[in-house]
C-alpha cells in the first residue's frame, strides 16, 4: 500500500523534514501522488507538517487501531498479519465468527473502536466505549477437541496479565476463568467461543476487551480501566492502545506456540504464577446451585477444582467466582 510505504519513511525519521522528491524517487510515484496520500494519511489523523521548500514532517501519531499502525514493527508471524478494523461493530466476535465461517485465515484480527452490543460470558453486555478500549478478536485454527477450549480462555488471560505487566508498572493479575484484575478491579474480560464437531475444533474466537483509557462513570462498581490505575499511582499519561494491542498479540503468539509445542502444563503453571485465587476462600456461582470453598487447583483442562468444606474436591467448568478471603 502507498499510504504504508509513505507513513513507514516519515516513521523512520519522525520529527525531520523528508522531501518530496526524496519520496518519490523511494516509492517511484509523482509528487501530486504522495500529497494526495498525505492528505488521506491527515484525514486518518497523523499531523503531517508541509513545508515548501524542506518536505513533509510527521509531528504525531493518533492511537487509532488501524492496520496501519498495529503492523508497524508488529513482532508475529501469524497473528495481525490480517487486520480488519472498523470504527463500530456490534461485537467484534461476530465478525470474526462469520469471517473464520467463510474460511478466513488463521491469525486474521478484527478490531474496533467501538461496540454496539459488546459480548460477555453468559450472554451479558460488555461496556465498549468509543476510543478507549481494545476490543480484538482473533481467529485461531487449533487441531483440538472442544473439551480443551477453556484451555485457551487461561491462555489469553496470561498474555494479556504479561502484556499489561511489560508495558506498565501495574502488577496485573488473573480470576478464573477470563478476567483480567487490577487492584481486585476488573480491567480485562476474555470470551472464547469456537465451532466443531463432536471430536475437532473448526476454529475458536478468542475475544478481548480492555478498560484501557475508559472513564470510571462508564465502568460498574467492580471494573476498572488501565488509565485509572495508573493514576492512582501518580502517573498522568494515557496508554497507547496500539502499544498495547501490539504486545497482546506478540505475548499471545508466543503462548500459543509455546502450548503446541509444550503442551497445557507450561500455560497452567504462569496461570498459577499470576493468579489471585488459589489457596482462597469462593463462592462459585452455577446455572441451578451456589458452591463454597476453597480455590485447590486448576486441572490439565483449564477447569477450576474447589475443595469443599467436606473436604470433597470438586471440578468446575463454567461459573462466576467471588472471593470471599
Amino acid at each position: 500500500m502507498l499510504d504504508e510505504k509513505i507513513l513507514n519513511i516519515l516513521k523512520d525519521r519522525i520529527g525531520s523534514y523528508v522531501s518530496g522528491e526524496e519520496m518519490c524517487e523511494s516509492i517511484g510515484v509523482s509528487r501530486t501522488a504522495i500529497w494526495k496520500w498525505i492528505e488521506k494519511l491527515r484525514l486518518e489523523g497523523y499531523d503531517i507538517e508541509a513545508s515548501p521548500h524542506l518536505g513533509y514532517r510527521l509531528k504525531s501519531i493518533p492511537d487509532s487501531l488501524i492496520p496501519i499502525e498495529i503492523k508497524w514493527k508488529l513482532r508475529t508471524k501469524i497473528l495481525g498479519k490480517e487486520i480488519i478494523s472498523y470504527k463500530k461493530v456490534s461485537s467484534t466476535n461476530d465478525v470474526a465468527y462469520e469471517l473464520a465461517e467463510k474460511g478466513m485465515a488463521e491469525g486474521t484480527c478484527i478490531l474496533a473502536e467501538e461496540q454496539t452490543k459488546g459480548k460477555g460470558r453468559h450472554g451479558r453486555k460488555w461496556v465498549s466505549p468509543q476510543n478507549v478500549g481494545i476490543y480484538l478478536s482473533c481467529i485461531l485454527r487449533p487441531n483440538i477437541s472442544p473439551n480443551e477450549i477453556p484451555k485457551f480462555t487461561l491462555l489469553a488471560a496470561v498474555a494479556v496479565a504479561r502484556a499489561v505487566r511489560e508495558l506498565t508498572a501495574l502488577d496485573a493479575m488473573i480470576k478464573w476463568p477470563n478476567d483480567v484484575v487490577v487492584n481486585n478491579k476488573k480491567i480485562c474480560g476474555i470470551l472464547t467461543e469456537m465451532k466443531g464437531e463432536q471430536d475437532r475444533v473448526s476454529f475458536i474466537i478468542i475475544g478481548i476487551g480492555v478498560n484501557v483509557n475508559t472513564s470510571m462513570r462508564d465502568l460498574p462498581d467492580t471494573a476498572s480501566s488501565i488509565k485509572e490505575e495508573l493514576r492512582r499511582m501518580g502517573a498522568s499519561n494515557a496508554l497507547s492502545r496500539v502499544e498495547l494491542v501490539k504486545k497482546i498479540l506478540e505475548t499471545l503468539e508466543k503462548y500459543y506456540y509455546r502450548m503446541k509445542k509444550e503442551g497445557f502444563r507450561t500455560i497452567m503453571e504462569e496461570w498459577k504464577n499470576l493468579t489471585l485465587m488459589l489457596g482462597s476462600r469462593i463462592k462459585v456461582i452455577l446455572q441451578n446451585r451456589t458452591l463454597e470453598g476453597q480455590a485447590h487447583d486448576i486441572d490439565s483442562d483449564g477447569a477450576l477444582v474447589v475443595r469443599l468444606d467436606s473436604g470433597m474436591l470438586e471440578r468446575v467448568s463454567s461459573g462466576d467466582v467471588v472471593i470471599i478471603k
